[in-house]
């Protein structure tokens, strides 16, 4: 395939249109018309469907436009790096980041990585659902426990578990007696049939039966609830950590099973860009250790 062809391309599906590319490149409309037909040409294809005034992309046009374009701003941005005798991070980085994550330390993290890197350009997204890295453009994703992706490669930056936690005034049951509980969950969860949560604690192994009252979408919201004294909670380590140290709650156990990994992972068939590269150099600095306690230090500090 004709790099220049496909660069001319993408100038022209870009600004929709033959005559705005030219004006925008400075260069004759005829020159980027004839490219554009040599491409197509070339592929047995045809990218665009031409009316009177109008340009538009064809399907597989459009598929041609979505996966090359990031591909040849790369080229660009690489070939400027080396001219200018560096090799700083610089251009777009985009990141999808679960939905805890982000609210405790993503902020943080974006700032200090665009202090260090002024020229990038980051955008993170915040999502639980399993995205598609190539079609939406995910130079990077940081998932919980994800699923085994043959596509994907990356590695564990954080550990965590949960572990229940309640208001001091409320009294830690392990017998019969039904202890009331805010849990995460969809809605329509509150209320459902009392059952039991197994827990380890220093004495050993124990079960609490519980009660739902109260069922929140987001971790936040029911560490809130449950400092106001309404239930205990499971919540991560990492969230539960500052209040603990400070007594607003006290930890009755950790949650068997619980244990959870944060992964960063990126698509095995791409070489690591400057950018991606140094926002993994950046997660490691920010969290060395991979604890929770470490990660409740970086949020609080």
């Amino acid at each position: 395939m004709d790099l220049l062809a496909l660069a001319d391309f993408n100038l022209v599906a870009r600004h929709g249109g033959f005559g705005k590319a030219a004006r925008a490149a400075g260069r004759p409309k005829a020159t980027l018309s004839r490219r554009v037909a040599e491409l197509e040409a070339s592929l047995d294809l045809r990218l665009f469907e031409r009316g009177a005034r109008t340009l538009k992309l064809t399907a597989e046009g459009q598929a041609l436009f979505e996966r090359t374009g990031a591909l040849l701003t790369e080229l660009d941005e690489t070939a400027k790096a080396i001219a200018s005798g560096g090799h700083s991070p610089r251009g777009r980085l985009r990141i999808s980041a679960p939905l805890l994550f982000s609210q405790t330390a993503i902020g943080k993290l974006a700032a200090g990585f665009l202090r260090k890197y002024p020229e990038v350009r980051l955008e993170i997204v915040t999502e639980d659902r399993a995205v598609d890295m190539v079609e939406e453009a995910y130079d990077l994703v940081i998932r919980v426990n994800p699923d085994p992706d043959a596509g994907l490669v990356g590695r564990v930056f954080l550990r965590d578990r949960l572990v229940v936690v309640a208001s001091p005034d409320l009294p830690f049951s392990t017998g019969k007696d039904t202890v009331p509980v805010v849990i995460r969950g969809s809605p329509g969860q509150a209320g459902t049939k009392p059952g039991s949560w197994e827990i380890a604690t220093p004495a050993g192994p124990s079960s609490i039966a519980v009660e739902p009252i109260l069922s929140l979408s987001s971790f936040v919201m029911v560490r809130d609830a449950v400092r106001m004294g309404v239930g205990a909670a499971r919540l991560p380590l990492s969230l539960a950590s500052p209040d603990l140290a400070a007594g607003r709650l006290v930890r009755w156990g950790d949650v068997v099973g619980s244990e959870t990994e944060l992964w960063v992972l990126y698509p095995t068939r791409r070489l690591l860009n400057a950018r991606v590269s140094a926002f993994l150099e950046h997660l490691k600095s920010a969290f060395p250790q991979g604890t929770p306690e470490e990660l409740a230090a970086y949020v609080e500090g």
